[in-house]
């Protein structure tokens, strides 16, 4: 699995404005929005952004509602061949 547990909980905790996660190197990493533009990102897969993570799960969701939405973010991405 890709995408993890701890991945969607990392998002929803930080405290950059904008943050997403990104997938990059097959690893992933939660960013402010504004550093996918830089170098170190280049060519890094947004995964999805906390703003839309919010409004998916609320702001404080269930372990469970954790564990789902890891896994359906990992399928989509493996559907994208990541």
């Amino acid at each position: 699995m890709t995408i993890s547990t701890d991945d969607v909980r990392r998002l929803l905790q930080a405290e950059e404005r904008g943050a997403v996660l990104v997938l990059v190197e097959g690893r992933t990493e939660v960013i402010a929005a504004g550093r996918l533009a830089s170098e170190q990102y280049r060519g890094a897969l947004e995964v999805i952004s906390r703003d839309e993570l919010v409004k998916r799960v609320g702001a404080d969701p269930s372990e469970h509602e954790l564990a789902e939405q890891a896994a359906i973010l990992d399928s989509a991405i493996s559907e994208l061949g990541g």
